[in-house]
């Protein structure tokens, strides 16, 4: 399983359970943005998550997201969005500062903090991903992004 979870032949990066667990007690989601059948956290998911509102689905809860990587920067805009339009989005991401996406949505660069309504956790260490034996090859960071008051 390793060698297909760790390669460019998948974008599905199955969140460890009990990672996920921890966060789901902590905010309570209802609805997992990015998901197949197979790898769904929540009741509710959505397999083709950009055409669609997240908050109508999520019924006022905060939603997971887990993104495929090779479109990451259209789901962190989704998110971005989402939370413009008044949900918490908490999403599991690589931690790649470098890019235009986390520019543009997490980091201000002007000021050196996060955007407004923007948190993260790094984390310490790679996560396994699935059922995986060996570790992710990327870090990975937790991003909170709420709703603006």
């Amino acid at each position: 399983m390793d060698a297909v979870v760790f390669s460019r032949q998948t974008d599905e990066w199955s969140t460890p359970q009990a990672f996920f667990d921890a966060l789901d007690a902590e905010f309570g989601f209802g609805l997992d943005a990015a998901a197949t059948a197979e790898n769904t956290k929540c009741l509710r998911w959505l397999a083709d998550a950009l055409g669609v509102d997240w908050s109508e689905m999520a019924s006022g809860r905060p939603i997971w997201l887990n993104p495929p990587y090779s479109k990451i920067g259209a789901f962190v805009d989704k998110a971005a969005e989402s939370a413009a339009n008044g949900c918490t989005v908490v999403l599991l991401i690589p931690s790649r500062t470098d890019t235009k996406w986390w520019h543009r949505y997490i980091w201000d660069k002007d000021t050196h903090h996060w955007r407004l309504g923007v948190s993260g956790r790094f984390l310490q260490g790679r996560l396994k991903f699935g059922d995986g034996n060996n570790s992710a090859p990327f870090q990975s960071v937790v991003i909170v992004m709420r709703p603006i008051q």
